[in-house]
């Protein structure tokens, strides 16, 4: 076994678990979450049924017709994968408390390239479709179409999605700053609006007067209505209402530092223990820069901590605003939180900073005695970043508290330290309750997804681990 804290119990009585039927509330909170997922995959087939049931069927008399046809479905479920993407990155609550921020992001990706085939596809399937109407070779057509109305947009928007999808694969996006990669897909927005124009003008698809129109331009309201109103005017009204500044910074370790702050309500915030907000510094050199920061413990009403590690320009600077900085904020996101769980037990692995949503999670929590495990890790003791706070929320609630110091194995499980793993600690070993608990992760991406690993190989249903990574 890896290092044992002793704890000592508080005497108050905390409520246990058994009181919670978690499992009835995990399959509540699933269906809905699957339902939500599978209607907005199939809102591109209800798109292609419309157009079908508006006349659209009958437009497969001849090859050329059919080739069209197929062109316009393609553009009308691409279209709709877009509109749907930018639901989900509007940041709506109802969809973060239903499917969580980390599995709207999965969705939002995995749209992606289907929406930008089928957008392709819209294109070379209409182009080689009107080429044979007309008798001239598809790329003799694009001349013609750049003439109609609206078509120079539509182009542009292509151009556009293209460089948007193409800067989201895994090898591209890790060569920007998040800054960057966040510009870049704010062109997203304006590759949509570019290509509404045409979709109204060209083709009589949405025709005026027509179902198919009013429910397109609905499609299109309701997509930017959500983001302004979540992505712009929420956090505009949530940031003037707490009106949070920077109380105080405090530096933990060498390149990690508490900011402390300040506001009015700020239980208000509805919060949970290790939920993340998007934070915005204003300053002459931050100002510009959008952080997605856990906090490092659970609002009071008139105070809140994050805590940052210097892994780059942007977050070492906002470890040196200044007292009184104005602070902007959109939140709060994720479902690494309490109501996540399942199970009537909990076990928690955090290494580095990975250790601040954990501290936050566990000062929200609500468990008895003895149905939390707990287990820091760090390479070096510098990394053991507000430990003391964990062991005394765990003394506190009467949570088992693990520690392991040291450089990662190079043999067994990677994750575990190398003395550990020559002592034959084990993930089993360590949390023996393991089937019937909830495993919170939290750390490195390369770290955690080898614990996520060990742990998927001891059996635990997948519902069961909840990971938090550090990673956009």
């Amino acid at each position: 076994m890896p290092t044992q804290i002793t704890v000592r119990p508080d005497p108050r009585q905390f409520p246990s678990s058994s009181r919670v039927n978690y499992q009835r509330r995990f399959v509540r909170r699933s269906r809905r979450a699957d339902l939500l997922v599978i209607s907005l995959w199939a809102s591109g087939a209800a798109a292609a049924a419309l157009f079908l049931a508006s006349g659209g069927a009958g437009q497969f008399g001849s090859l050329a017709e059919t080739v069209t046809s197929m062109g316009i479905v393609a553009g009308l479920i691409g279209t709709d994968f877009i509109l749907v993407m930018l639901v989900l990155a509007a940041r709506i609550p109802f969809i973060d408390r239903t499917i969580g921020h980390d599995r709207a992001v999965a969705v939002h990706r995995a749209l992606s390239k289907p929406a930008l085939y089928l957008l392709l596809g819209h294109g070379a399937l209409l182009l080689i479709g009107y080429g044979m109407s007309s008798g001239i070779n598809p790329i003799a057509q694009i001349g013609p179409m750049l003439a109609l109305p609206d078509m120079p947009l539509a182009f542009i928007a292509m151009g556009l999605m293209i460089t948007v999808v193409v800067t989201s694969l895994v090898a591209v996006r890790r060569r920007f700053s998040y800054e960057g990669w966040h510009l870049v897909h704010l062109l997203s927005y304006l590759s949509v609006a570019f290509a509404l124009p045409h979709q109204l003008s060209v083709g009589g698809v949405l025709a005026v007067g027509t179902a198919q129109r009013v429910y397109w331009i609905a499609l299109y309201v309701v997509a930017f209505g959500c983001l302004i109103t979540f992505r712009f005017v929420e956090p505009i009204v949530s940031s003037l209402r707490h009106r949070i500044t920077v109380a105080g910074t405090t530096t933990i370790a060498p390149g990690v530092t508490s900011i402390h702050l300040s506001g009015h309500n700020l239980r208000g915030l509805g919060a949970a223990g290790g939920q993340f907000f998007i934070w915005r510094f204003w300053t002459g050199t931050t100002w510009w820069h959008s952080h997605p920061i856990s906090l490092s413990a659970v609002p009071t009403s008139s105070t809140a901590r994050i805590t940052v590690r210097d892994l780059g320009s942007g977050s070492a600077r906002i470890s040196a605003v200044p007292v009184g900085t104005r602070v902007s904020i959109e939140g709060p996101y994720g479902l690494f939180t309490d109501a996540a769980r399942t199970s009537p037990k909990v076990a928690i692995i955090a290494a580095g900073i990975g250790v601040t949503p954990i501290r936050a999670l566990l000062d929200h929590a609500r468990f008895a005695p003895g149905e939390a495990t707990i287990l820091l890790r760090a390479s070096t003791q510098e990394e053991t970043y507000h430990w003391d706070e964990i062991r005394e929320l765990a003394a506190a609630k009467g949570a088992r508290c693990y520690v392991m110091v040291g450089r990662r194995s190079r043999v067994g499980p990677g994750w575990i330290s190398e003395q550990d793993a020559l002592r034959g600690v084990t993930l089993a070993g360590t949390f023996p309750d393991l089937a019937d608990s909830d495993l919170y992760l939290c750390g490195p991406t390369a770290w955690l997804d080898l614990v996520e690993a060990d742990a998927r190989a001891t059996g635990i249903p997948q519902h069961q681990i909840h990971a938090e990574r550090f990673d956009w």
